[in-house]
């Protein structure tokens, strides 16, 4: 597993979190903000080299942790999203819009 440091960029509509890889595009994850207290996580990246290292994991535990931390429910767009929520059900529910 990879211990990159993820980071948070503010978009007009929402946000991403990625992950700086060397010499490869960057892992990210993104989502739409519906409310402060509705977002959507709607797609989820991470380079072909670098899939299986556990970086999309850490990118929804922090949008999970952000989500908790700012009061807000996700609804999962993408795939990944969703099938991580569900794997991490019940203890995720508190910010899973089902």
């Amino acid at each position: 597993m990879t211990d990159y440091p993820i980071e948070f960029e503010q978009t007009a509509k929402g946000g991403r979190y990625f992950v700086r890889m060397p010499g490869e595009e960057d892992s990210r994850l993104t989502f739409v903000r519906v409310s402060e207290t509705h977002w959507i996580a709607d797609h989820t990246f991470v380079p072909v080299p670098w899939r299986g290292e556990g970086i999309a994991e850490r990118l929804v535990e922090r949008l999970v942790a952000d989500a908790r931390t700012a009061g807000a429910m996700i609804t999962p767009t993408c795939w990944f999203v969703a099938d991580e929520l569900k794997r991490m059900s019940p203890a995720w529910d508190d910010v899973w819009m089902q």
